[in-house]
């Protein structure tokens, strides 16, 4: 179904575009939130209006927002949290987690459906970014360690396991590169043999 944008959808478009999105999606959550309208003759025609007026509003806002981006942006918050020896978390890091830390440092109401993050299951540093807007999306960083150690040997045992994960890609890749050059050797002959055939 084709549906007109009343208001910017995050990952989806802006204010006045006209989409294509799938019929539940648009029928049980686009509509029904207010967010579009069918893309009608009569509702196209008001197309550039809604778009006009939407970049009005998202002028305003953007300028009330951007002192909080800017505080925001590069804010770092600490998780302590039960890990194992190879740095998995028992359970997680959610948004609500990170959401209510942000509210709590920026002094301002942040909603977890503003954090563009899956949970964080594992030690280390990790880039999450919040969407104030649809054009201001300041990243914050988020450093997860395990209980009882400091923040410093978190970052450490992390860059540690991503230099193993990088060593042990890097010798994937050569064996894979090792088990074509064999596949190919094994297939010339073949092709030899079949050619003076």
């Amino acid at each position: 179904m084709k549906v007109l944008l009343l208001k910017d959808v995050y990952k989806l478009g802006r204010a006045g575009d006209v989409k294509k999105v799938a019929n539940g999606y648009g029928r049980n959550y686009l509509i029904p939130q207010g967010l579009a309208i069918l893309a009608t003759p009569e509702a196209l025609k008001m197309a550039d209006r809604i778009r006009a007026e939407a970049d009005k509003q998202r002028a305003i806002l953007n300028q009330e927002m951007s002192g909080l981006a800017e505080q925001l942006q590069g804010t770092t918050l600490a998780f302590a949290m039960r890990a194992s020896e190879t740095g998995r978390l028992y359970g997680s890091v959610n948004t609500r987690m990170i959401a209510e830390a942000l509210s709590e440092k920026a002094g301002v109401e942040i909603s977890h459906r503003q954090i563009d993050a899956q949970p964080l299951r594992t030690i280390g540093e990790h880039t999450i970014r919040v969407r104030l807007t649809v054009d201001l999306v300041p990243e914050v960083r988020v450093v997860v360690y395990r209980e009882g150690e400091s923040i410093e040997s978190a970052l450490e045992e992390a860059e540690t396991l991503g230099e193993q994960i990088d060593e042990e890609g890097e010798a994937l890749e050569e064996l894979y590169q090792e088990a074509e050059a064999l596949t190919e050797a094994d297939e010339a002959p073949a092709a030899d043999e079949e050619a003076s055939e």
